[in-house]
């Protein structure tokens, strides 16, 4: 599980926070978290759902599963990475995002 630990480090470094701090956020003992990020141990479902949640991704982007198709893939990488950067905003930002991808979406219904 080499690309877990790697996407846990990514993540707490993209959110600027601890390994303290995340499994903090988790609700894990600090311990059990750093054997995560460091790839000595697997998480179970449950708790990988929960890291994922916390940390305001998915468990695909951090398992780094990918699409089959070349289309799908594109799709995968941007939705991932507009999750991630939604998960850094405050609410009124985030409102506005929402707004915002409604808004386009809206319009390529009407064309």
């Amino acid at each position: 599980m080499d690309i877990l630990a790697k996407r846990l480090k990514e993540r707490s470094a993209q959110l600027g926070i601890s390994n303290a701090e995340a499994a903090r956020r988790i609700g894990l003992d600090e311990r059990r978290f750093a054997h995560y990020a460091a790839g000595r141990r697997e998480p179970d479902l449950a708790t990988l759902l929960r890291i994922a949640e916390a940390l305001g991704t998915t468990p695909n982007w951090l398992l780094a599963i990918e699409a089959n198709s070349q289309t799908d893939k594109k799709m995968a990488e941007l939705l991932d990475r507009f999750t991630n950067a939604a998960s850094a905003m405050s609410l009124s930002e985030l409102r506005m995002f929402v707004i915002q991808a409604e808004a386009i979406a809206a319009v390529k219904v009407r064309l």
